[in-house]
């Protein structure tokens, strides 16, 4: 696993699930990172299998522990 791969994938999902919520980057970063986590926990760690998925899979998932957390409602 590349460091290099590993960020823009995280850049990736940050953005996506910014668009798909309706809400700035910075705010879905937040979310994802100081209050609940799911970046350094969820994502980060689990790259490997994550990154095989396809962008609405991976969005739907993302949000969905999200919602898991806490930290968004649908």
């Amino acid at each position: 696993m590349q460091k290099k791969n590993v960020t823009e994938f995280e850049i990736f999902c940050i953005e996506n699930v910014a668009q798909k919520l309706g809400i700035a980057g910075n705010e879905a970063y937040n979310l994802l990172s100081e209050k609940s986590h799911i970046l350094d926990e969820y994502i980060i760690p689990n790259y490997e299998v994550l990154h095989t998925q396809s962008k609405d899979y991976i969005v739907n998932d993302i949000i969905e522990c999200m919602v898991q957390h806490g930290v968004w409602r649908k």
